[in-house]
């Protein structure tokens, strides 16, 4: 559902929690911005977000990666498929308007925003389903092998 293409079931079960390690840093750090209820703290995560959505990968795959698939043993993680990217540019405009409510001075609107990054990153952290990617999936149709996507309808 997240538009990885390609891999056998192995390859799936060595990513999957892989997979899971930039939303729970994006989690993470979004919850530590709304516990200091931190506009700078929750912007400075934007840009890494946006990444997600624009590069191959998100940047915090960097760490697998280049680092932890060693001692791992498994598989690179691939090149993000246009459902993930989706998801990671809706977590870089929820991120935006969670940092600017809380510097507006609307906090309620900040931590509701927030909470709502939270609970989605919760989901695809626990159980791997992505929402972001199922609603692009919804939207856009889903994923095909060929790279193609089948209109939504």
């Amino acid at each position: 559902m997240q538009g990885f293409l390609g891999l056998d079931d192995l390859q799936i079960a060595q990513l999957d929690g892989w997979l899971r390690f930039s939303p729970l840093v994006c989690l993470t750090w979004t919850a530590a911005g709304l516990w200091l209820a931190s506009p700078t703290v929750i912007a400075a995560l934007v840009p890494f977000a946006l990444l997600g959505g624009i590069l191959k990968r998100h940047p915090f795959d960097a760490v697998y990666n280049y680092g932890l698939r060693f001692f791992a043993g498994g598989p690179k993680i691939p090149a993000y498929g246009k459902p993930r990217k989706f998801g990671c540019l809706m977590a870089s405009a929820v991120l935006s308007l969670t940092a600017a409510a809380f510097y507006a001075g609307v906090p309620a609107a900040g931590y509701a925003l927030g909470g709502l990054m939270i609970a989605l990153a919760s989901v695809n952290v626990t159980t791997g389903f992505c929402v972001p990617s199922y609603t692009y999936a919804k939207i856009f149709g889903p994923v095909r092998r060929t790279g193609t996507v089948r209109s939504a309808g």
